[in-house]
Order: C-alpha cells, then structure tokens, then sequence
C-alpha cells in the first residue's frame, strides 16, 4: 500500500494511547485503589491517603485515613462528604458537583479522553514516576475555571497511575493510585450514606 501523508510524528501515539485507555475503562465495571491525594501550593504541602472504590455509573467511595479520616461518598445521584470530627455531613446532587474528584467518576463509562481533555499530548519535559509510563496532558472540558491543565501519567497496561490537576494560580493537586483491582464485586450499599445520629447535614457546596 502507499503511503499516505501522516500525522505529526508523536500524536498518533498519543491517540492510540488515549483510545487503548478509553478501552480499557469503559469496559470496567467496578475499580478499587489506594490513593494518596498530594496539595501543594500557596507555599503549603498537604498529603492524604486511602482507598477509592468506584462503581458504574458514577459511583464513587473515598476513604480517607490519613491524616484524618474523611469519608466521600457519590451513589450516582447525590454526593456526601463527611468528617467525622465536624459532626456534619454535606450533600449535593452529582450533577451539580464542581470537585476534583468528580473526572474521577468518568474514568468507567462511555468516557473518551479526548472529549474529556482537550489539546491532548504527550509532556515530554519531565520524567514519568516510574519508567516506562507515558504521562498525557490537555485542558479538561469540565472545571475549567478552577483546572488549567490535567496530566495523566498512564502504565504500559493502560492504566492510569497518576493524575494531576494544575489551577490557574499554580497550585496543583495530584492524585497517585497503586495497586488497582478491576471488576471486584461491590455492594451498592457502600455508595450510600446515611448520617450517624446526631451528626447535621448540610445542603451545599463543599470546600476543601
């Protein structure tokens, strides 16, 4: 066969790269991982860890345990933030949702990163964590008065291990995953929350 005038040399592996993620993803049905959620900005430093558990559609549980625990809870419909040493627990619709952990949600459904994240290419000026991975980058369609930029560093088995979000005024907040587990079986019940007695509820947006 002849050949026909590519692509820029570079973006194709880029679009294969982003199609062999949507693959993988949409055809999830559940995921788990241990996360470490790192701030940094205005100076300051600040790292959580715990677990993540996410169900199709939109289903998510964060875990947090250190240094406090946090409990983030998305059932497709609503979402609820509790912390347990404020005795209060916020709601909102999933809908309605500007956090940086809702692109999260998407990473299991009829997602495609280049829908997701616009201009996607390859960061080429600085090093993966671990070697080997590809890290992506784009401007995300969703948040993006509070996001510039999203990075996605990605695992020779399609899976994304690193995700970091970069505001307009530089802080950024990165997300790591580590041991992912696919397609283990989850109860629903983990995705509701009910409020222990004697904690308020607030209907609202959340803050940090």
């Amino acid at each position: 066969p002849q050949m026909l005038p590519g692509p820029v040399p570079g973006q194709t592996d880029v679009h294969q790269l982003a199609r062999a993620v949507d693959d993988h993803y949409n055809h999830l049905r559940s995921l788990e991982a241990e996360f470490t959620e790192t701030f940094r900005g205005e100076g300051a430093e600040r790292a959580e860890s715990g677990t993540l558990w996410l169900k199709k559609p939109r289903k998510m549980r964060w875990e947090y345990r250190s240094p406090k625990e946090k409990l983030f809870v998305s059932d497709g419909e609503s979402v609820w933030f509790y912390v347990p040493a404020e005795r209060q627990v916020r709601k909102m619709p999933f809908k309605k949702l500007d956090d940086l952990r809702s692109p999260i949600a998407f990473l299991l459904g009829k997602t495609k990163l280049e829908n997701e994240l616009r201009g996607l290419s390859k960061v080429v000026d600085q090093t993966p964590t671990v070697p080997g991975d590809t890290v992506l980058r784009g401007v995300p369609q969703r948040l993006s008065g509070e996001v510039s930029e999203v990075q996605l560093e990605i695992n020779p088995s399609n899976q994304i291990v690193r995700i970091v979000l970069m505001e307009p005024d530089g802080a950024t907040t990165e997300f790591r995953f580590a041991g992912w587990k696919e397609n283990g079986d989850m109860n629903d019940s983990q995705f509701r929350f009910t409020p222990p007695s004697g904690v308020e509820t607030v209907e609202g947006a959340f803050g940090q």
